[in-house]
């Protein structure tokens, strides 16, 4: 399996902007949108929108705008960040649960056995 940080670690800037630009290219055609029409949505010029297809850098809120008039903000997912629990502490909250259920009026059964 190849490793694609080293990937982007090896590409220049330019190279990194031409792929964002070749993605959405790729993901506007895909929906039989126009360049023009992805613009109006996004409430930005046409040629912004070409400069980023043609691998040319764009301002972040640019390509945000672009992103969400071509529903692609799950792109930025990898950006979230998630709290994650060490094996310890899960191994301690799996201890912590219930195993086993009890009646409502456990104490009253005890005291009211026939034995």
């Amino acid at each position: 399996m190849e490793n694609t940080n080293t990937l982007w670690l090896s590409m220049s800037d330019k190279a990194i902007i031409a792929v964002i630009g070749n993605y959405i290219k790729h993901q506007r055609l895909n929906q039989n949108k126009t360049q023009a029409k992805i613009a109006e949505i996004a409430g930005i010029n046409r040629w912004t929108m070409s400069q980023i297809e043609n691998g040319e850098p764009i301002s972040l809120i640019s390509l945000v705008q672009i992103l969400r008039a071509l529903d692609l903000l799950n792109v930025f997912d990898v950006f979230k960040i998630q709290t994650q629990i060490s094996p310890l502490e899960l191994a301690k909250l799996e201890k912590q649960k219930r195993q086993r259920a009890s009646s409502e009026n456990s104490a009253d059964n005890q005291n009211t056995s026939e034995w």
